[in-house]
């Protein structure tokens, strides 16, 4: 059976947790610092399919990734644009399910008429740094020492995409 995008359903809260939490606990790549309760994964679902999208990708019956776009900034003026978030479990990245899931988003998201998303990747980053590229993404900044967890600074670099 082959892997298919589909939007975020409820039942996907504790899915969406584990791979979530893995990040949390594991790397540097999210600030988060407390795993996040399947509860709370379902409450922020929620919150962001009010307004915008949010999709899984689903192989074989196992959600194995999620892409999803939430506020950039809250004043009116920045109402066209928006922040994108991609992950994946781990064990399945390079099979193309980065690339599938921002292609259903950033589609969703130009139908929608938004005009700018944009991408912020905690630095060093390959993979990610690739997908965003590969996907039209270039980079438009980078804050040094902006986050720390797990011992050391962290930078961030933003990449934007105009729809």
């Amino acid at each position: 059976m082959a892997a298919t995008v589909r939007p975020a359903i409820a039942a996907d809260a504790a899915a969406l947790a584990g791979i979530y939490n893995h990040y949390v606990r594991d790397t540097v790549v999210t600030f988060e610092e407390e795993p996040v309760p399947t509860a709370e994964m379902a409450r922020r679902v929620a919150e962001v399919q009010a307004r915008w999208p949010w999709y899984v990708i689903d192989d074989g019956g196992a959600v194995v990734g999620y892409a999803y776009a939430s506020a950039w900034k809250m004043r009116t003026a920045y109402r066209h644009s928006v922040e994108s978030t991609v992950y994946l479990a781990p064990g399945v990245t390079g099979r193309g399910f980065g690339t599938l899931l921002y292609g259903a988003l950033l589609s969703q998201l130009e139908r929608d008429g938004l005009h700018c998303v944009i991408g912020g990747i905690a630095l060093p980053n390959a993979a990610s740094v690739a997908l965003h590229e590969k996907c039209g993404f270039r980079k438009v900044a980078q804050f040094h020492e902006v986050g720390f967890k797990s011992g050391r600074w962290i930078d961030v670099g933003y990449w934007e995409i105009l729809l």
